[in-house]
């Protein structure tokens, strides 16, 4: 079980950090999306959804030759930031961020497109400014979508691993996620441990799903007139 504990800690780690990015970077892209018309809106949608589709390794290509030394962005924040981010659980969080992303995006975009606006311009005559229309209205309708996608969020972060493996490596300790445990321990043979972590990761995934379901079916009783 010892050895089961550190890539699950890391793994918990790894996840709950990409969730809040992917959360944050998924709300505002969802609203934006939802509420705002403009040129190329259906190529920027199908841009933010191409992790979903993407080879995880081609993922992880990209995100090594955006966070390398030998690119201008990876090169401007190790040398002004200080910050590493290939072979670092940091690197195992921007991967799984942008893995996970697209679920926030997608639940949060559907999550406030199901906001009646006439509720929100109710807001707006009552005197609330855009913000205020934002956190009193729109967002109590929709946040159980949201938060629906974001569990999703963080059970994909839990069992990424090709983009993960190729941007943090495979270092027991420090970038050895769960997924990448249980495929190093059954090449070496040690089924006790893929048991114990494929139980462990089976267990959380099937919660969050359920979690998941159960929300989004609240939020829709919720918003509908009947």
């Amino acid at each position: 079980m010892s050895e089961a504990l550190v890539p699950m800690l890391l793994t918990l780690k790894v996840a709950a950090w990409a969730t809040l990015i992917a959360g944050a970077l998924g709300v505002a892209a969802g609203l934006l999306l939802a509420k705002v018309r403009f040129a190329g809106r259906d190529v920027v949608d199908a841009l933010l959804l191409l992790p979903m589709v993407l080879p995880p390794t081609v993922l992880g290509y990209y995100l090594l030759v955006a966070f390398g030394r030998q690119s201008a962005f990876g090169h401007w924040l190790e040398s002004t930031l200080g910050i590493d981010l290939i072979f670092t659980w940091q690197g195992a969080v921007a991967a799984s961020s942008i893995v996970a992303f697209p679920l926030v995006f997608k639940a949060a975009r559907a999550a406030f497109e199901a906001v009646d606006p006439n509720l929100e311009n109710a807001g707006r005559t009552l005197g609330y400014n855009e913000w205020t229309v934002f956190t009193r209205v729109t967002f109590p309708l929709a946040w159980r979508g949201i938060a629906a996608g974001a569990m999703l969020a963080f059970a994909r972060a839990i069992g990424e691993f090709g983009a993960t493996l190729m941007v943090a490596g495979n270092i027991p300790g420090r970038t050895q996620t769960m997924s990448i445990a249980i495929y190093e321990a059954v090449h070496a043979g040690n089924d006790a441990l893929a048991n114990t972590l494929v139980l462990i990761a089976s267990a959380v995934c099937v919660a969050l799903l359920v979690a998941a379901s159960f929300a989004v079916r609240r939020g829709y009783a919720r918003l509908s007139p009947i």
